[in-house]
Formats: C-alpha cells, structure tokens, sequence
C-alpha cells in the first residue's frame, strides 16, 4: 500500500485554494491526504469546506497581534500540525506572516501561493497593485515559505493578462483560475520529492 505524504493546510477565507488541493489528493493528481486544515477566523469558509471532504478542520486563535501569530498560539499551531503528523504545511489564503519558530519546525517544508508574478507586486491585494501600475501581464507564483514577505524560492509560476477593461475583481477571479490548476501541480512537486532547492533558486529534481 502507497504511504502518502500529510499535508496541513492553513487559511483564513473562503477556501478556494483548498477545495482546488482536496480535489487534486482525490483524484491522485498529488499523491498525498490532507490531514488537518487549520483557521485563524472561527468562521473562515475553509473550515466548512474541509468538512465536506472530511478533513478534521479547526480553528485556532492567532493571538494578540494583526498581520501574524503571537508566540502562544504559535507553538499551539505547530503542536496541532505535529499531532497530525503533517509533512507540509500549505498555505490557503493564510493572512497571517510566519516567522521564527513555526518555520524551524518545518523548513522547506512551507508553501504559499501569491497572486502575482513575484518578485513583483508582494504583499496586499497584488491585483490591484498590478492594475495601478500598469502592467499588461501578471499572475500567480507557487514559492517555499522564507523569512520575508514573498520572497522564498520560486517553485512555478503562471501568466494572466491584464485587459484595458480590467476591474480588481475581473481580474483577480482570472488569477484565482490560473492559481486552482498550478498550486495543485507545484504541490504535486513537491509532496513527490522532485523539487531542488538551494537559497532562492529552486528547480524541478531529475528522475
């Protein structure tokens, strides 16, 4: 019998990303179960989502801070993510940063997705960064977890045009599409073994 990798998910919205990822384990496209889904918003749509493909789905507080996980629930996130023996941790729409000791507890072993090509446009609402600057092409990009602010190794990336006619939300659903069928392929990935990374570069593995 295969053993497949755990994957812990981590997110704060609605979900999309990880309906997109359960999706991909069902059909064999990553070969890997999620194990444990994790919210820091007590009535994220994630949660309600996990449940539907029976995924132990939970809600932790982040603590007293904004933009990250104080200290406390850090290390609860971390003790909840090795009692479900996870292998990696996915980031869904998580709007928290990590740093410090979440990280030392699964190095290289953390991926988020970003919607734009990065390095451009880091950060907030990277849509509507790329609409007021201009530019005719942006996207989504698939990286390993790093100490900064989407800056860690790039695993795969996928361009989205950017029409004259574009809204923020017109344009942010088109990358939401680009980024449902390339986080479950980056993933795959990764869960497989086939990624070499060293510092910022990261490249498909021979096999």
């Amino acid at each position: 019998m295969e053993i497949k990798a755990r994957i812990g998910i981590l997110g704060s919205g609605k979900g999309s990303n990880m309906f997109a990822l359960a999706e991909a384990c069902h059909q064999g496209v990553i070969r890997a179960e999620i194990a444990q889904v994790v919210s820091d918003v007590e009535n994220a749509g994630i949660l309600d989502r996990a449940k539907d493909f029976d995924i132990p789905a939970t809600y932790l507080s982040p603590g007293a801070f904004r933009t990250k996980l104080d200290e406390d629930a850090e290390l609860n996130y971390i003790r909840l993510f090795r009692e479900a023996k996870v292998d990696w941790i996915v980031l869904a729409g998580f709007m928290r940063i990590l740093k410090g000791d979440f990280l030392k507890a699964f190095p290289n072993r953390v991926i988020n997705i970003h919607p734009s090509l990065l390095p451009s446009f880091p950060g907030l609402e990277a849509w509507k960064q790329a609409l007021e600057y201009g530019v005719k092409y942006t996207g989504c990009t698939v990286h390993f977890v790093d100490q900064g602010i989407d800056t860690g190794a790039i695993i795969l990336q996928e361009t989205v045009p950017v029409m004259d006619d574009d809204t923020p939300q017109r344009l942010h659903a088109r990358i939401q599409d680009a980024e449902h069928h390339l986080y479950p392929a980056a993933v795959g990935l990764a869960v497989e073994g086939r990624l070499e990374v060293r510092g910022r570069l990261c490249s498909k593995a021979a096999i």
